[in-house]
C-alpha cells in the first residue's frame, strides 16, 4: 500500500470516530465555553497535522518516514481521543481524565520513541536508548494516572510520575541519547533532538505544574486545568512532528 493511499484511508476512519458525538457536540457547544471551544480547534489541528506529516513523507529521505509516520500516528490518536473529550466536557462539563491518560499511554511512549528514531536515521544507536525512554514514560504516566484517579495518594503518584519524568530527562541530556546526538554529525538531526528535548523540558513542566495546583494543592479550577492541558497537548504533540519534519527536510535537501 504506497503512503498516499494508506493517507486516504487513515483520515476518512479518524473523520467517521467523530461522526457518533459531532452533532450533539455541536448542538451544546456554547460561545462562552473556551474549554470546550480548545477541544474543538485543537482536535482539527491534530487532523490536519496528520494530514501533513503523512504528505510530506513523500519529500524526504526514507530513513526520515518512520519518524513522520510516527509523528502522524500521534496527532491522530490524539485527534480521535480529543473527538471524545470534547463530548464529554461539552455534556458534563468534567474533566475527561480517564481519556486523557489512554491517549497519552498511546502518544507519549511513540514521542518518546522519536528520539531514537531521530538518532537511528543518523547514527548507530542501542536498543537501549528505546527501552529506557519507553519504561520511563510508562513509569510517569502510570504514577500520574494512579495519583489522578485516587488509586493511591495524589502525593505517592506526583513522586512517581515526577520520577518518570526526571529519568526521561537524564536520559535526553546526559545519558546514551545525549551523547549520541552530540557526535551524530549531522545538523539537522541535532535540531530536531535540541528542540524535541527542550519541549520535554519546558513544555511537558505543564503537567506537574497543573497536577499540583489542580490535585495537590486544589487552587485549579477544572476550567483552568483543561484549558491549559488542551494547549499543552497543541504545543507539545504538533510541535515534535513540526520539529521532526524541519529536520527530515533539511537533510534531506543535502543528499538530493
Amino acid at each position: 500500500m504506497t503512503l498516499t493511499k494508506l493517507m486516504k484511508g487513515i483520515v476518512p476512519v479518524g473523520l467517521l470516530a467523530a461522526l457518533p458525538s459531532t452533532a450533539f457536540a455541536a448542538a451544546n457547544l456554547q460561545a462562552d465555553d473556551f474549554v470546550g471551544i480548545s477541544f474543538w480547534l485543537i482536535s482539527m489541528a491534530l487532523m490536519a497535522a496528520t494530514v501533513f506529516f503523512l504528505w510530506e513523507t513523500q519529500s524526504v529521505d526514507g530513513k526520515w518516514k518512520t519518524s513522520l509516520v510516527v509523528s502522524a500516528l500521534v496527532t491522530f490518536i490524539a485527534a480521535v481521543h480529543y473527538f471524545y473529550m470534547r463530548d464529554v466536557w461539552v455534556e458534563t462539563g468534567q474533566t475527561p481524565t480517564v481519556f486523557r491518560y489512554i491517549d497519552w499511554l498511546l502518544t507519549v511512549p511513540l514521542l518518546m520513541i522519536e528520539f531514537y528514531f531521530i538518532l537511528a536515521a543518523v547514527t548507530t544507536v542501542s536498543i537501549g536508548v528505546f527501552w529506557r525512554l519507553f519504561l520511563g514514560t510508562i513509569v510517569m504516566l502510570l504514577g500520574g494516572y494512579l495519583g489522578e484517579a485516587g488509586v493511591i495518594s495524589a502525593m505517592l503518584g506526583f513522586i512517581i510520575g515526577m520520577v518518570g519524568w526526571i529519568y526521561i530527562l537524564y536520559e535526553i541530556f546526559a545519558g546514551e541519547a545525549g551523547q549520541k546526538v552530540a557526535g551524530c554529525g549531522s545538523a539537522g538531526a541535532q535540531m530536531a533532538f535540541t528542540a524535541c528535548r527542550t519541549i520535554v523540558l519546558v513544555g511537558w513542566a505543564v503537567y506537574p505544574l497543573g497536577y499540583v495546583f489542580g490535585y495537590l494543592m486544589g487552587a485549579a479550577s477544572p476550567e483552568s486545568l483543561n484549558l491549559i492541558y488542551n494547549l499543552a497537548d497543541f504545543i507539545n504533540k504538533i510541535g515534535f512532528g513540526v520539529f521532526i519534519w524541519a529536520a527530515a527536510v533539511q537533510d534531506s535537501a543535502k543528499t538530493a
